[in-house]
């Protein structure tokens, strides 16, 4: 069965319709089926805009439901569903409004929905602006929080993947003062049960080693520079041993990065957003991928945010996309064949 990959547009004044457009013609369109959430005037807007010249069509949820992926059939079409009102589409590239926050999510909840009905095999998220949907009324602080409410589930992670570099969080979006409170070994353990259950049906990884990276500096030099290593991080690997999972560490990590220790795991989980981010971003080379496991879908993401400073302006690299839909394919066939062998 042809995989059906739902993506959502994002802030329609970013970057994300036109690396939507400028990505289409190098998906693997014969082994899948796009089909964009959002609005159709804002392709139709961007497709004037930079000339790209691809046939767009829209269709209505109730055509999708009733003759599945049948109807995404005609090659060189790109799909759309309109997730929200003609009325709240005002297309200023580059501007910060709520009623593209609005739209941003209400294409998330749609594509969310499209999945867990099984219309459609994943989700591919175009950037949101944290700015923008706070001004339309949500308080999420990105699309992780948000997908997990939508879906109920009740432990998420965040994974950055390029290739074979794959980078978890232990605390995403919380402020640097308040790590150090929420790190303990219970966070630990279930992030390292999360990142080993993904990696094995994610990314086809049957005995997964993973690095864990320390809190403090040096990885706490034995205790003169924090404790965390000692008293949390280290027991939780003990503890999760005994789960066997594979688990080593706790690593310094300018170290750790600097003399590329991680090309020895398959996956590394850091304790705090850029502690993992930073690190990653420079290694991947704008190719990079945020995956959200812990979820009952597949969502994949780019790495990059809503680029307001190059909006409209034919300057977006697609690059991150393509990875990000390529990834969700990947992870199609790997669960599909977990499936099968089970």
């Amino acid at each position: 069965m042809t995989p059906v990959i739902a993506i959502s547009m994002g802030d329609y004044n970013g970057i994300g319709p036109e690396i939507i457009l400028k990505a289409f013609n190098q998906l693997a369109l014969k082994e899948t089926r796009p089909l964009v959430i959002g609005h159709e005037r804002v392709l139709h807007f961007y497709n004037r805009q930079l000339g790209t010249g691809l046939n767009i069509k829209k269709i209505d949820p109730a055509e999708l439901a009733a003759g599945g992926d049948d109807i995404l059939h005609e090659e060189g079409t790109l799909y759309i569903i309109n997730s929200s009102p003609d009325s709240e589409i005002e297309i200023h590239p580059g501007v910060l409004s709520p009623l593209a926050g609005k739209a941003s999510m209400d294409a998330v909840r749609m594509g969310t929905n499209l999945c867990t009905s099984d219309k459609a095999d994943a989700l591919v998220t175009a950037s949101i602006s944290k700015e923008a949907i706070r001004m339309a009324g949500f308080s999420y602080p990105g699309h992780t929080e948000f997908l997990a409410d939508l879906t109920g589930a009740a432990s998420v992670q965040m994974i950055l993947v390029s290739g074979d570099l794959r980078v978890a969080l232990a605390t995403i979006h919380i402020p640097l003062s308040e790590v150090s409170s929420v790190i303990n070994r219970e966070r630990i353990g279930n992030h390292l049960y999360l990142l080993d259950k993904s990696l094995k049906s994610d990314f086809g990884i049957k005995a997964p080693r993973i690095a864990v990276l320390g809190l403090n500096p040096h990885a706490g030099d034995g205790g003169v520079i924090g404790n965390e290593e000692q008293t949390i991080i280290r027991p939780s690997l003990e503890a999760a041993a005994e789960e066997h999972i594979h688990a080593e560490g706790p690593f310094a990590a300018d170290g750790f990065f600097g003399n590329r220790t991680f090309e020895q795991f398959d996956a590394v989980l850091a304790m705090y957003h850029d502690q993992g981010l930073i690190p990653f971003k420079t290694l991947s080379f704008g190719s990079g991928v945020n995956f959200t496991a812990g979820l009952p879908v597949i969502r994949t993401s780019p790495d990059h945010g809503t680029g307001f400073d190059i909006a409209g302006k034919n300057r977006a690299s697609e690059k991150s996309f393509v990875s990000a839909y390529e990834c969700a394919v990947n992870m199609i066939k790997n669960r599909r064949r977990k499936n099968d062998a089970t």
